[in-house]
């Protein structure tokens, strides 16, 4: 988390929209521990890593939607059965649990 910190204050003092993942659980084999961080700003610049690559993408457009709809953030997961997770790389064979949630200054 303390790798992004710096980019979520350059962020903030731009007024830009950001949204933050945090791996919240595995099961089985992941790629990051829990409490390994992410943060999108609302152009769709990352800072920070939840996966090292293999459902980056994915989870950009989580964040992105979560920042165009005003929610509040979700609990979303990926594993090695998703079709969407396979698509993009996770094949360590794990499920990933993200908390994807947007920052109000």
């Amino acid at each position: 988390m303390r790798e992004i910190l710096n980019d979520i204050d350059q962020w903030r003092s731009q007024n830009k929209r950001v949204a933050v993942a945090r791996v919240v659980d595995i099961e089985g084999s992941g790629p990051r521990d829990p409490g390994a961080a992410m943060a999108v700003n609302q152009d769709g610049v990352v800072s920070g890593s939840v996966s090292g690559g293999c459902v980056e993408g994915a989870v950009v457009a989580e964040a992105l939607e979560i920042l165009a709809s005003n929610s509040p953030g979700r609990l979303v997961k990926f594993g090695y059965s998703d079709d969407e997770a396979f698509a993009v790389g996770l094949t360590c064979g794990g499920v990933v649990h993200l908390f994807i949630q947007p920052l109000n200054w």
